[in-house]
Formats: C-alpha cells, sequence, structure tokens
C-alpha cells in the first residue's frame, strides 16, 4: 500500500506550492482555516462506498414542446442534512438534495425526454462565509438562494440553469431536459451567481445518465458492475464541520482557490469497495471546487492494473486508450474499466498525489473473463475548414488597485459588459483560449460538445505588451483519452488552447467560463447567446 503523507506534509506542501504559484497574491491574502482535522488520525477503510440511489419518478406531465406527450416528472428538494462522512466522525452539516449529499442518480436515455421540479427547501441563513463584493452577491441579494445547471446537458436556454435565475427558499423552477444527445454521464449542480462556490462547497451536487442503443450493444458491464465515483475535497475542522477559507483583507474575503484536507468519494472519507474478480466499469466526476485529480490505482508497493478509458465528458471515445494515470480538472469526467480478473483476493487503491481515495477489496472466488471492444463509438474529426469563423479569447488576471484584491476575466471583459460571443445556430467555430494566467483553467461552454484541436505555446510577455501572438514552440497534440466530445477542456498555463465548436440545439442566452468555482464567482465568466439563422 502506498505510504500516506501526514496530513502537515501535504499541507506545507500545498503552503509552498501556492507560494511560488502566486507571490503577489499571497503577500495580499493569508488564507486562513480554522483548526483542521487530521484524517491521518482516522482508520481508514471502514465505511462501504454509498453508491447513489437512482431517483424515481413522482408521475408525468405534458410535453412543454407536445402537450399529446407525457414525459417523466421529477421533484428534488434542496435541503440541509447532517451526514456522517466516517463511522468516527461526528455528523457534518451539508446541503444536498432529497436527503442525499451528493444527490440521487438520473437515469435516463437518448432523447427521452423529461421533467424536474428543482424546489428550494434551504434554510433563510448561509452556513459559509459570503463575499458582498462579488458580482451578483452585494448585500441588497438574499443570502440563500439556487439555480441548478445541467452541466453538458443540450438543454433550452430557460432550462439552462443561468446564473442570474436564481429563486429562494420556498420557491421552485420546472426545468425540461430533452436528452437529445449521445450516451453520457452529466452531473447537476448549483450555479448562483456569486456564491455558485459556496453552494457547490456546500454539497449542491450529482449524477445524471444518458444511455443509448450503441452503448447497449457494447456488452459493458453494467449494474452492480458500474460504478460512479464523485470525487471532491473538502477541509474538514476538527469538530467535522465543513470550512471555508477567507482572506484576511475585509474589503474582499474571496480567495482564489481552495483545497480541503479531506478527499471524500461519494460524500465518504476513505471507504472502501467489495468487487468480484471481473471487469468493471467506473463513471468518475471530479466535483472538486478547485483541486485537480490525478488519478492511478496501487497494487502493493507498485503500480496496479491499466485503467482502459471508454470515454470523456460527452460520451464514449472511438476506441479505448490505455493509461496508468487519468487528470481530471474540477468538472470534467472519465469512463474506465478496470479488469480485476487476475487479482482475486488482493486489495487495491484507487489514489491521487499522495492521497488514498478508495480501497478494491477483490473477492477470491472464480474470475469471470471480459473482452474489452475495441472499437466504441465513432467520433469523427471536424475538419477546421467547417470553421466560419475563428474567434481569439483571453484568460486574465486582473489586480484591483483599490481593494487590493485579484480579479479573474475571460477577455479582459466582466459580466455585465454586453454580450460579446453571438455564434449562430448550426455554425461551426474555433475557440483559441489564450491563456495568460499562471493557471490551468477548465473552460466550460454550456449547451454544446466539442473537440479539441491542439495546445501551442507563445510568448505571454509579447501578447500582454502588444497584443501580438508569436507561438515559441510546436502545437502539443491531445491525448488519447481527449480525443471525444469535450464540454470541458483544460486552457493550460502559456498556451493557447484550440477548440472546434458546432452550436447546435437551442437558440439563447448560454454561458461559458472557469470551471475552477473561486474563478468563476469573481468574474470568469461570460454570457454566450447563440443567435438564430437570418
Amino acid at each position: 500500500m502506498i505510504s500516506r503523507r501526514s496530513f502537515l506534509e501535504r499541507t506545507a506542501a500545498l503552503a509552498a506550492c501556492l507560494a511560488l504559484k502566486r507571490p503577489s497574491f499571497a503577500q495580499i491574502h493569508e488564507i486562513h482555516y480554522a483548526t483542521p482535522l487530521d484524517p491521518d488520525a482516522l482508520h481508514p477503510w471502514v465505511d462501504p462506498l454509498p453508491v447513489p440511489e437512482v431517483i424515481q419518478n413522482i408521475g408525468h406531465r405534458p410535453d412543454p414542446n407536445d402537450p399529446s406527450r407525457q414525459l417523466p416528472f421529477y421533484r428534488l428538494a434542496m435541503r440541509e442534512m447532517h451526514l456522517k462522512l466516517h463511522r468516527d466522525l461526528p455528523l457534518t452539516r451539508v446541503w444536498g438534495f432529497n436527503n442525499f449529499s451528493p444527490g440521487p442518480v438520473f437515469e435516463t436515455r437518448s432523447g427521452q425526454g423529461l421533467l424536474v421540479e428543482w424546489a428550494n427547501e434551504l434554510p433563510a441563513q448561509h452556513f459559509l462565509p459570503i463575499d458582498h463584493t462579488l458580482g451578483g452577491a452585494g448585500p441588497s441579494v438574499p443570502d440563500v438562494r439556487s439555480v441548478i445547471h445541467l452541466h453538458g446537458g443540450r438543454t433550452p436556454a430557460a432550462s439552462d440553469g443561468y446564473p442570474e435565475d436564481w429563486y429562494v427558499p420556498g420557491q421552485s423552477r420546472v426545468y425540461h431536459y430533452p436528452n437529445r444527445q449521445d450516451a453520457t454521464l452529466l452531473f447537476y449542480h448549483d450555479h448562483t451567481m456569486g456564491i455558485h462556490r459556496l453552494n457547490l462547497y456546500a454539497g449542491l451536487l450529482g449524477l445524471f445518465v444518458i444511455r443509448d442503443e450503441v452503448e447497449d450493444s457494447l456488452n459493458l458491464p453494467r449494474g452492480k458492475y458500474e460504478i460512479p465515483l464523485l470525487i471532491y475535497d473538502r477541509f474538514l475542522r476538527k469538530d467535522a464541520q465543513l470550512d471555508y477559507p477567507v482572506s484576511p483583507n475585509p474589503q474582499s474575503p474571496w480567495v482564489p482557490e481552495v483545497y480541503g484536507n479531506a478527499m471524500l468519494v461519494n460524500g465518504k472519507l476513505f471507504p472502501y469497495l467489495d468487487v468480484e474478480p471481473r471487469a468493471y466499469r467506473f463513471r468518475v466526476l471530479n466535483g472538486a471546487n478547485t483541486r485537480f485529480f490525478r488519478l492511478f490505482v496501487q497494487h502493493g508497493s507498485g503500480a496496479g492494473p491499466d485503467l482502459h478509458v471508454i470515454g470523456s465528458d460527452q460520451g464514449l471515445l472511438s476506441a479505448p486508450a490505455t493509461e496508468k494515470r487519468i487528470e481530471l480538472a474540477p468538472a470534467e469526467r472519465t469512463d474506465f474499466i478496470l479488469d480485476f480478473s487476475p487479482l482475486a483476493g488482493e486489495k487495491l487503491v484507487l489514489a491521487t498525489d499522495g492521497f488514498e481515495l478508495l480501497q478494491i477489496r477483490v473477492a477470491g472466488s472464480k474470475p469471470a473473463a471480459f473482452s474489452l471492444p475495441l472499437t466504441l463509438r465513432p467520433t469523427p474529426r471536424t475538419p477546421e475548414s467547417a470553421a466560419i469563423r475563428t474567434r481569439r479569447l483571453t484568460l486574465d488576471e486582473i489586480m484591483d488597485p483599490v481593494q487590493q484584491s485579484m480579479g479573474m476575466l475571460l477577455n479582459r471583459t466582466r459580466w455585465s459588459a454586453p454580450v460579446t460571443e453571438t455564434p449562430t445556430l448550426d455554425t461551426t467555430e474555433i475557440w483559441e483560449l489564450v491563456n495568460l494566467t499562471e493557471d490551468t483553467h477548465p473552460i466550460h461552454l454550456h449547451l454544446v460538445r466539442f473537440q479539441l484541436l491542439e495546445r501551442r505555446p507563445f510568448d505571454v510577455f509579447l501578447y500582454q505588451d502588444k497584443g501580438q501572438l508569436r507561438y515559441i514552440g510546436k502545437p502539443r497534440p491531445f491525448l488519447p483519452v481527449e480525443a471525444g466530445w469535450k464540454d470541458t477542456v483544460r486552457a493550460e498555463s502559456g498556451e493557447v488552447t484550440r477548440i472546434i465548436v458546432k452550436f447546435e440545439g437551442y437558440t439563447g442566452r448560454y454561458l461559458w467560463h472557469c470551471h475552477i468555482a473561486e474563478h468563476a464567482d469573481n468574474m470568469m465568466m461570460r454570457p454566450l447567446e447563440v443567435m438564430a439563422k437570418g
């Protein structure tokens, strides 16, 4: 088993990393946490991995587009609850849906639409610190409010969960999800203007699975052999309560990143999973606010079995890709097969960067053979010649000299400025994401899926000084696990990340943003309006 670095060692390493990454910011903001829990003082692997329950519809209602057709109707209530994150910890206050945090899983099929009533039954007061200087979170706005976005969903604009369409406790909204897209793993989460990071951190997120005939035909592991994993970190105080850090600067409590001491998998700390000696399918979401995960499997003191990656954000790849590690930024998903048939009686650990996440215990029964399909779903590459326009868009950090705080912007433009990204329905564009910051930013576009073209280093200082783009290296091709359809892409520091996007599905007001939740709440988010033809 890998040696678990002590909490103090990891905290010191993180502090050193942040100091190197943001020396100017560190001089202004000293991020303070409360007295922390030491997770290493707990006994690991004493709680079974919870598998989120599949939510059942409570009836049917007319399709908004065809009243003669009835659609399944669901109701999820956002509530405060107290849950055990580990056997030896007291109850922790969290928010969730229908008494679960993370929320229950939706199971649906491509083309079979559904309706969801998202009911706000949260308390009147937030239990995490609100920064009233952030856009949309001023003192005149209610502290507790919510709006839910289906991440990766091809959804009508009125049901997309626009950040300004929030509502308060005692109110609800009914959203329509047509599900006209390929089989994939999506997720739902809060997207409220100015407090998205807090509501997400409190626990307002859950998984949404779409299936179709192509996936069915591949005979992939299913039922109890298909395991959803929603992974995220939280900072727990010694009393096991959530702590969200603030800056000591009273003019700007916001902090740019939040890293936790507790790595939770489906809401549990150090859970275990009992498996049979056969192939399993793991559907994984990085649900963290800030943290990137680099997942691998450890077997004893050495490397574990290969991860056979079969899908990413927007569904199946064209063919499996074999990896030892998978990097996931916040909101990215992966879909991989682990074959335990040669490992009967063994124990393995799913881990990331010195943190153990999940122990896997393989039974000693008779192994079951599995044949990995050689091909999955055809994913033709969109030719660059299909694009009618190329947009060059910068990712920026701006220092506010008055408040002495850092702002995060897209294309040096605030959220409240007029819409500048106005693609036409059923047209294709290339977006060049020019990252002028020291961070990697996971950029998410609502409504659409896209393909990654390339990443390429450029002269950052020349661009900042004169606005001239000069490449200083060859294009860096994408990884095999990034070859499929994406909805969130890692835009690396000092590189231009090029994606090709077809804007299809619906017209209306959407948005694009960084999916580091702290960045999105501090203006690294812009509206996007898909226009009708003509």
